[in-house]
């Protein structure tokens, strides 16, 4: 059976493999033409559930974080609970799912030996969909190929997991828009070998976070280069939010000198430790935090399917969107075997996208533009 999948990043790549071990032939059609992405990830349970049940090398995947805890501006702690969660990479998941879907060496893995029932898996860079038709039994993919040329394909079903700007959600769905959320996400990393001994024994093993009005970073330690776990060959990774309204001068400048402007303000905001970690960042990068939700995510008689990002644009507060995926493609497994039916399946599949969607809204308003539960706590501890 051939099938299309648009979109060729971690949502995509779960429901391809998905796919592949379920004998089919999958096509995906990945718009850009490069991938590269140095992000941390929280693994959540769904994720670990995939790659505990598809991944054909079983290596480990997430560095255990044993605590939280939050700062005040002095860098002293204030406040601390014994949560354990896994943290991973976005480059180490992507090459794992990339050696699993078709065969991509790197130095994260070795290639595992096809399975006997697996199908084939293609992957095509700079290739940008245009249009999607229903032809009945089939659906059409109109597409531009990286040397500009025009082509169409057909296939008995389309996965769209083309995240968050989903183009086919754009075509299938024009009055559904992103909305810019007033804030953004400054993102980097550090090698832990690079920290300080205050930066070490404040982040290491530890999911750390500072709060003030209109502002939130947090940290974590993430797998190393090439996926490597070994005490000194990890990074340390922050994700830091800051109010900015749309139409700010501020908020144009930000968007186009986000490096001189991150470690200026670094210096004036943040504990000394974040401040450490955000100034020995060398490319840091920015996103604009928005919301997103799709009305739907079954089309053409479900012959076209939505799943992850292009059917609910998570903010990273919830550290959902990547479990997200991780649990619309297996239930994609069981649809595809003939577990459940169409209807559960979108009942499912849209009850996790609009849940997680409405809690991270409630978490950005929370954290960016209301009280904080430690808001006291760090105020007196201020003063």
């Amino acid at each position: 059976m051939p099938l299309a999948q648009v979109g060729g990043s971690l949502g995509g790549l779960f429901a391809a493999i998905v796919l592949k071990r379920l004998g089919h032939v999958v096509r995906i059609f990945e718009r850009n033409p490069t991938h590269n992405q140095g992000a941390g990830v929280v693994a959540g349970g769904h994720t670990q559930d995939f790659f505990n049940k598809y991944d054909a090398m079983r290596r480990p995947i997430a560095v255990t974080s044993k605590l939280r805890q939050y700062l005040d501006l002095q860098g002293n702690q204030i406040y601390e609970e014994g949560t354990v969660q896994k943290m991973t990479s976005w480059d180490l998941l992507y090459y794992l799912l990339r050696a699993n879907f078709d065969g991509v060496e790197s130095g994260y893995c070795k290639v595992p030996e096809p399975l006997e029932t697996d199908g084939q898996g293609t992957y095509g860079y700079g290739h940008m969909v245009k249009n999607v038709k229903d032809l009945g039994e089939q659906v059409e993919i109109e597409y531009e190929d990286k040397r500009g040329e025009v082509d169409t394909a057909t296939a008995d079903m389309v996965i769209g997991a083309d995240g968050p700007s989903s183009t086919l959600r754009k075509i299938l769905l024009p009055a559904v828009r992103r909305d810019y959320a007033g804030y953004v996400a400054w993102r980097g990393t550090v090698p832990e070998q690079e920290a300080s001994p205050m930066a070490k024994e404040t982040f290491v093993e530890k999911f750390t976070f500072y709060h003030c009005r209109g502002t939130q970073i947090l940290s974590y330690v993430i797998p190393g280069e090439n996926g490597f776990f070994e005490l000194g060959e990890r990074l340390i990774n922050w994700v830091w939010y800051s109010n900015y309204p749309q139409d700010s001068t501020e908020f144009k400048q930000l968007l186009t000198d986000s490096d001189g402007t991150t470690h200026h303000d670094a210096q004036k905001a943040l504990p000394p430790q974040f401040a450490e970690i955000v100034c020995d960042t060398k490319q840091p990068f920015i996103q604009a935090i928005s919301d997103v939700v799709s009305p739907g995510n079954s089309f053409f008689d479900g012959k076209l399917l939505l799943i992850g990002d292009a059917v609910a644009g998570f903010r990273p507060h919830t550290a959902a969107s990547t479990s997200q995926a991780a649990f619309d493609a297996q239930k994609l497994h069981e649809l595809m075997n003939g577990e459940i039916g169409l209807g559960q399946w979108e009942e499912e599949t849209m009850e996790f996208a609009e849940d997680m969607q409405r809690r991270g809204v409630e978490m950005g308003q929370r954290s960016q533009f209301g009280h904080h539960p430690l808001a006291q706590t760090m105020h007196d501890t201020v003063r």
